[in-house]
């Protein structure tokens, strides 16, 4: 497995991507791609988000397939079963990081907090989730981790948008940023798949 600083370094922009469908999904992977982003985390929060991820990873082979929402070590053993790149949690725990150590999964656990960070460090962790970024400080907070953090870095999640996203990415400690405006429900349910596209392409290009 890929470690967890190189493929987050790699990706810069995540999608987070909530569907129904594994036809949906790929759909939307497509639209994704045509706009030049080749990532995206599937969140475990319906039914279907399993099979959803084991059809991405078998039809989009080129895409890095993220399982977000991971809260606890069952839900680390399903998403491993179904061949994700690395797991996402809104939160940590050393349960958590023991059991992604226990089936060789990348793991980003998310913190808000230095001690959690601390906590996070002292089982392995350098690289965490940022969450929810806006709501618990966004960019000032994050700046002001640097100093007592050196080497942790961050993918901050959470009121992330076109409006500020270029603005966290030029953080030193931001190695990505998570976000969902460009797979918003609303435009997958109204099959606007060229907004979609539109949007990723309008992301990719503002991020070089």
């Amino acid at each position: 497995m890929t470690p967890i600083r190189e493929q987050l370094a790699k990706l810069r922009v995540m999608p987070v991507l909530t569907v129904h469908s594994e036809k949906q999904a790929l759909t939307v992977c497509d639209a994704l791609a045509a706009g030049g982003i080749f990532a995206v985390e599937i969140t475990l929060r319906t039914p279907e988000a399993l099979a959803v991820i084991r059809a991405v990873k078998a039809a989009r082979p080129n895409f890095c397939v993220a399982a977000g929402t991971v809260r606890t070590p069952h839900d680390m053993e399903a998403v491993a079963a179904a061949g994700v790149d690395f797991a996402v949690s809104p939160g940590w725990s050393p349960s958590l990081s023991a059991a992604a150590r226990a089936f060789g999964l990348p793991f980003l656990p998310g913190v808000s907090t230095a001690s959690e960070i601390i906590q996070g460090s002292e089982c392995g962790h350098q690289c965490f989730k940022f969450y929810p970024a806006e709501a618990v400080g966004g960019i000032p907070l994050l700046k002001a981790l640097v100093s007592p953090f050196a080497g942790v870095e961050f993918c901050p999640t959470g009121g992330i948008g076109p409006h500020n996203y270029r603005d966290y990415l030029a953080l030193a400690n931001v190695l990505c940023i998570g976000g969902s405006w460009m797979v918003d429900p609303k435009l997958i349910e109204a099959e606007q798949w060229g907004k979609i596209e539109s949007l990723s392409r309008e992301c990719m290009s503002l991020n070089e």
